[in-house]
């Protein structure tokens, strides 16, 4: 497991890489450097990303969740202080894991498996998501076309759906396919 610690502190930094030092099969990176954050974290490519960010103010805490947006990685934030709205933005930001206070070396490996576990959730929530939201598209597009065959060509609905189906069978697309290629068709002959 590749694991960047992001913190601008040294000494915490080391208390991180302490608590990760009964993690076995572990590669460590430390970036201490803000400037270049997002180029330094893609060249690391790690499994996960723990910042420890002490007591940040509000410009630097945008400026690391703007990172965390564009990681695709869990990431595990650690902070001396925080309110409502910045618990907010480190969840719409994609931050798996928000600790307060809580920087021990004992804590860390729990703190890592959390957000590793609650990115991977999240993951397939947003996956299972992009699935239903396919399906319920395809299905717009073949009652589309299944409208534009009954007023176009006199079918009822299980006549307009077998065609459908016939035609994607013949050509070996999927129905979806052929759907949308009758609703493009409709809107170039001036149908829509």
């Amino acid at each position: 497991m590749r694991i960047a610690i992001v913190d601008e502190s040294a000494s915490r930094a080391a208390v991180i890489r302490e608590g990760l030092a009964a993690v076995e099969g572990c590669e460590i990176f430390v970036v201490t450097e803000r400037r270049g954050l997002a180029a330094r974290i893609g060249e690391i490519a790690p499994d996960i990303v723990l910042m420890d960010l002490g007591n940040p103010s509000r410009d630097v805490l945008e400026e690391y969740f703007a990172v965390s947006r564009v990681l695709g990685r869990p990431i595990a934030m650690f902070v001396d202080e925080s309110d409502a709205e910045s618990i907010a933005a480190s969840v719409d930001a994609g931050v798996s894991s928000y600790v307060v206070d809580g920087m021990a070396p004992h804590r860390i490996r729990p703190i890592l498996d959390l957000a590793v576990r609650r990115f991977n959730a999240f993951a397939r929530l947003q996956s299972d998501l992009a699935e239903a939201k396919g399906k319920l598209a395809e299905r717009e597009i073949v009652d589309k076309a299944k409208r534009i065959l009954m007023d176009s060509r006199a079918f009822t609905e299980p006549q307009a759906y077998n065609e459908l189906r016939k035609t994607a069978m013949n050509q070996g697309k999927r129905l979806a396919d052929i759907a949308e290629a009758v609703v493009t068709a409709h809107q170039l002959l001036g149908g829509l």
